[in-house]
């Protein structure tokens, strides 16, 4: 360990790898050994051409679906809608056709089947949930609309005060119709 240069708290010599890092390392190995299991089956020319090709195929796919996502985007937006459902599922495009750009047989794997309607909708949703835990409840608004929450209907329960800085919480009555509003303040 060596001392910082304030005196303060020590810091460890060396490299940590991140998760993501770990990730990326992985990948690339992943991605070259796949190279060669395809070279030792078609042979090292028709690999490097494949791998061209479908490089390139990706790159149409890009500059196919990103002018398209904006003017969806500019046309939901210019509507007053909300573009946020639209958007991931563009942007869920453009992902599918920079993994397929990128070289590399499994990322074209991955990119190809984010073409895949169930697999898009999925990843769309992960999208969307990703992106509303990063943003404010006022943006996530805007972009995906409200909110939708689930309820749990039971006993009331009511709080010691002593527990709590607040004070006692009284819940009040609890209506027994499960399709009565639900009062309260989101904060």
């Amino acid at each position: 360990m060596v001392m910082s240069a304030t005196g303060g708290r020590p810091r460890t010599v060396g490299k940590r790898f991140s998760a993501a890092g770990l990730t990326f390392v992985l990948a690339v190995l992943a991605e070259v050994l796949v190279f060669v299991g395809v070279a030792h089956l078609i042979g090292l020319g028709w690999a490097f051409l494949a791998l061209i090709a479908v490089s390139f195929f990706g790159l149409w796919l890009m500059r196919h679906e990103g002018p398209r996502a904006w003017r969806e985007f500019r046309t939901v937006a210019a509507a007053g809608g909300r573009p946020g459902a639209k958007l991931t599922r563009h942007a869920v495009g453009l992902l599918a056709g920079i993994l397929v750009a990128v070289p590399g047989f499994l990322s074209a794997l991955v990119g190809l089947s984010l073409f895949v309607p169930p697999v898009r909708s999925l990843a769309g949703k992960a999208a969307t949930g990703f992106a509303t835990r990063r943003m404010s409840s006022g943006v996530a608004g805007d972009l995906f609309g409200p909110r939708r929450v689930r309820v749990k209907t039971g006993p009331v329960q009511t709080f010691d005060s002593g527990r709590f800085d607040s004070g006692r919480v009284d819940s009040g009555p609890v209506d027994s119709d499960p399709q009565a509003p639900i009062e309260g303040e989101i904060v």
